[in-house]
């Protein structure tokens, strides 16, 4: 699979849900910010096509930017996505590969167990920085309550782990972190 930064764009990353639908709050609210944050010239970058990943797709792509997804190939691509571009990735290490080697930041909004997985992958590699540090910015209520366990339960491997982890809950504290790239 071939390097996706083809010119001087930022690219980011959003990890989400591909169970949240277009008629859930969360859903609009990150269609709203993906616009916010396309608009600051970001090009974007999603695992799929439903939920969380369709809202910031649908919002980069309404700002005027693009938006790729890596996708897995045992998955049919749906006909109406609004990606500028789909890369098929053979497995989920692949596509994880280019999805955290890639961009310049990385979103993590609202999801579940595959989305935990993504944000804990990303997060490690940052923490011991296999990956040369770019923001990890963490958005939605759901993820707080969880990172605040992890503080005190958690045994890291390295003392500035959560140095890694930018919380944001607001479009503005996500804009103002991106601002900073």
């Amino acid at each position: 699979m071939t390097d996706l930064k083809s010119n001087n764009a930022k690219m980011i990353t959003a990890f989400g849900s591909s169970r949240i639908t277009d008629d859930d709050i969360r859903f609009q609210d990150v269609e709203v910010l993906a616009n916010k944050i396309g608009q600051q010239g970001w090009q974007g970058m999603v695992g799929g096509h439903q939920g969380m990943m369709a809202a910031f797709s649908h919002g980069i792509r309404a700002a005027g930017s693009e938006v790729t997804g890596v996708t897995l190939e045992v998955f049919p691509t749906p006909p109406n996505n609004t990606l500028s571009e789909e890369k098929r990735a053979a497995n989920f290490f692949e596509r994880m590969q280019v999805l955290i080697e890639q961009p310049s930041a990385y979103i993590v909004l609202p999801g579940g167990l595959g989305t935990l997985a993504e944000f804990a992958m990303t997060w490690d590699l940052l923490a011991i920085k296999i990956l040369e540090p770019r923001p990890l910015l963490v958005y939605g209520e759901c993820w707080l309550p969880l990172i605040d366990m992890m503080k005190q339960q958690l045994v890291m491997s390295v003392d500035h782990g959560f140095e890694s982890i930018v919380y944001c809950a607001t479009h503005d504290d996500v804009l103002d972190a991106l601002a900073k790239v």
